[in-house]
């Protein structure tokens, strides 16, 4: 659905909400991602799931009924269980029947919105969120929902007016402040993403997600005392998270703690033996330290590991690098270790790379596959 679609479907309640028309005639070019710094930045682009209202299970006649017309609200709930099934067709017939009925049903809008999101269907999506939230404009789901869809369309400013929107209605929706983190950061708007995830950790001290996406933007913001920590936290959430242990390493070894960087490089291999990126970092903060003979089987690791992935252009950097080693281990070796301290800068001057090579991060086009997720339960999961 274009653009000027949505706009028509909210044209009878503008006055309501004015934001909306702003929202969609703003630029929605992207800018380029941020990885400059040479770190293995690989933030956790996970959209959260499509938020689901919750009503009760099979009450319809309950005090909080879904309608007053007995075939609406019976064909609604059909839809619902539908929906629970991954009954998807099914679904779609029940609500449009239900809104046959009751055309103010913004719950059954909201859940075909879901269903379209889930068949990657965006344009339609958006249209169903944008009719529920005409029909009801204190819909935070609906808003949430709309700034999921823009999101994953690209259009970030538009997406962020909408995830706000929500957090207006309701300021404790977790998904939509760790989504909106996530674009903020996506537009290079470090300091507001830092402070939006900040909130949602706040709310949420179990999310991992927004700790590793956090102290990633701390560390971007050179931040680093404060993004160790975080990393930290990220992965006493979630210790499978090797990227996590890559990154918090590049920064104790930048820190000169070379010793424990090793060790939380080993870490991450061991999480993930085909981490080239890990193998390349190791082998660089051990060639610092002077332990020539380690670095060097662990950069040629992270040459076959890098070729096997075909990233030639890499690998033959690392092949480049092991010849200056092998010319110069003879005669500097000696010198190496009793130069180079755990506390000592990498020295600039030298013809080996002395700082972590970046990883290509994960990109929003490829998210984690949208899952139906209730409003007491929805996340940066």
């Amino acid at each position: 659905m274009s653009i000027s679609t949505s706009m028509s479907l909210l044209s009878r309640k503008s006055q309501t909400q004015p934001w909306l028309h702003s929202l969609f005639h703003q630029n929605s070019v992207q800018k380029k991602p941020l990885f400059r710094l040479l770190f293995a930045f690989s933030a956790f682009l996970v959209i959260a799931a499509p938020a689901i209202t919750n009503f009760p299970g099979s009450k319809l006649l309950a005090e909080t009924a879904i309608s007053q017309d007995l075939e609406a609200a019976s064909f609604f709930q059909q839809g619902v269980t539908r929906y629970n099934r991954k009954d998807l067709q099914g679904a779609e017939y029940a609500f449009r029947q239900a809104l046959q009925r009751d055309p103010s049903l913004g719950a059954a809008l909201n859940y075909l919105g879901n269903i379209f999101m889930e068949q990657n269907r965006l344009d339609v999506a958006l249209q169903e969120y944008t009719e529920a939230i005409r029909i009801n404009p204190n819909f935070s789901e609906a808003y949430y929902n709309l700034g999921l869809v823009l999101h994953r369309q690209g259009q970030k400013d538009a997406a962020i007016t909408a995830y706000r929107q929500s957090l207006v209605i309701d300021p404790t929706k977790v998904a939509a402040l760790y989504n909106l983190g996530l674009v903020l950061y996506e537009q290079e708007q470090l300091p507001e993403a830092i402070a939006v995830y900040q909130q949602a950790i706040n709310l949420d001290s179990s999310n991992a997600n927004a700790y590793f996406n956090l102290a990633i933007a701390l560390q971007q913001q050179g931040q680093t005392e404060q993004a160790i920590a975080t990393y930290r936290q990220a992965l006493q959430l979630d210790p499978q998270n090797a990227t996590a242990y890559n990154n918090m390493a590049n920064l104790l070894a930048i820190q000169g703690q070379a010793s424990e960087a090793i060790s939380v490089y080993r870490q991450a291999i061991r999480l993930n033996p085909k981490n080239a990126s890990a193998y390349y970092n190791l082998g660089v903060t051990l060639y610092n330290q002077g332990d020539i003979k380690k670095a060097n089987g662990v950069l040629k690791r992270a040459h076959t590991e890098y070729r096997e992935q075909g990233n030639i252009e890499q690998a033959e950097k690392i092949e480049q690098l092991m010849q200056q080693i092998a010319q110069k281990s003879g005669q500097q070796q000696p010198q190496a270790s009793q130069t180079t301290t755990p506390s000592q800068t990498p020295d600039k001057t030298s013809n080996v790379v002395q700082t972590p090579e970046p990883q290509t991060p994960n990109q929003l086009e490829n998210p984690v596959s949208v899952e139906p997720q209730s409003t007491s339960t929805t996340s940066g999961q």
